[in-house]
């Protein structure tokens, strides 16, 4: 009995393993720096007009990715090697009032990672006033909200890397905002990502036959059916394996990365930004590169929506 039950174990571990390929922390010291920095483009591919000022928003209440430093120090090498953005970052959710925002040309979410009971990430850091109204408290978080909001539609790019998408996930206006809000993932894997139009220029950096990538396959939910965005990656779904109750999603793909332009703004969501490991492919970070680009308004590239 004690055999079968020991060759059991081995067999669950072995096919866990075989599938949540999770990748090891990596080290952020500067012998990877300086990895990053070798690897990051020499130049912006588009051209620019001046120094524009970016916020890397890192804070997170819920889920920690351990990528969430690394992130941000591979965006503040490529703002510093091109020489195109000079980069903030901050945790305080009061870069979101009205005077702070005004401050920069665009925002990055960076795996801004909310709580699942209410899935705002402004409600989730007021709530820690132990004295705090929670009425007034809820009031300033939509406050908070708003400001974003306004700011993208008057002018303001928005990034919004990985789990980033989940900062206010339970917010239809924030959800149309970014194109979509987050469902589910299966386990971390290894899956091919593909380029949705291979001539559309913020995708230049890839292959054209894509790439392989490991990472967490998001699904999307919401505002993310509309398809009111232009989508730049996918994956197919018939690829991935162990999605929820073990059903496969019938739609033939999954978007990996998208564009949409909302009022005078530009918003650019990107799921590829689990590991660390995912920065030392160079076309990744030309990727990023030419993604901020786009949402700072250097690019003039084709942005209908997919549900057009």
């Amino acid at each position: 009995m004690k055999k079968y039950l020991i060759f059991g174990i081995i067999f669950l571990i072995h096919f866990s393993e075989s599938y949540a390929q999770d990748l090891k922390e990596v080290a952020l010291d500067e012998s990877w720096r300086e990895k990053i920095a070798q690897l990051t483009p020499e130049s912006p591919q588009f051209k620019h007009s001046g120094t524009k000022r970016i916020l890397i928003f890192s804070l997170h209440t819920g889920f920690e990715h351990w990528v969430i430093p690394h992130t941000e120090e591979m965006l503040k090498i490529i703002g510093q090697k091109s020489g195109a953005f000079q980069m903030t970052g901050s945790t305080n959710i009061q870069e979101f009032e009205k005077e702070n925002l005004q401050k920069f040309d665009a925002v990055i979410l960076n795996n801004t990672c909310s709580k699942p009971e209410h899935r705002n990430l402004f409600w989730d850091k007021l709530r820690e006033q132990p004295k705090g109204d929670s009425v007034l408290l809820m009031q300033k978080a939509l406050e908070l909200e708003k400001n974003l909001l306004e700011y993208v539609s008057n002018g303001g790019g928005l990034m919004v890397l990985h789990g980033g998408i989940t900062t206010l996930n339970s917010s239809d206006d924030f959800g149309r905002l970014v194109g979509g809000s987050f469902d589910y993932h299966p386990p971390q894997q290894s899956f091919r990502v593909y380029l949705e139009d291979p001539e559309h220029p913020l995708v230049q950096a890839f292959p054209k036959e894509g790439f392989v990538h490991t990472d967490e396959p998001y699904f999307y939910k919401n505002a993310y059916e509309t398809g009111d965005f232009k989508p730049l990656l996918y994956f197919k779904n018939s690829e991935i394996e162990r999605q929820r109750n073990g059903q496969r999603d019938p739609r033939e793909k999954t978007y990996v990365a998208w564009i949409r332009s909302e009022g005078k703004g530009k918003v650019l969501y990107a799921s590829p930004s689990h590991n660390a490991q995912s920065f030392e492919n160079p076309d990744l970070l030309q990727f990023y590169l030419d993604g901020l680009q786009y949402v700072v308004g250097d690019v003039e590239c084709d942005e209908t929506p997919v549900g057009n």
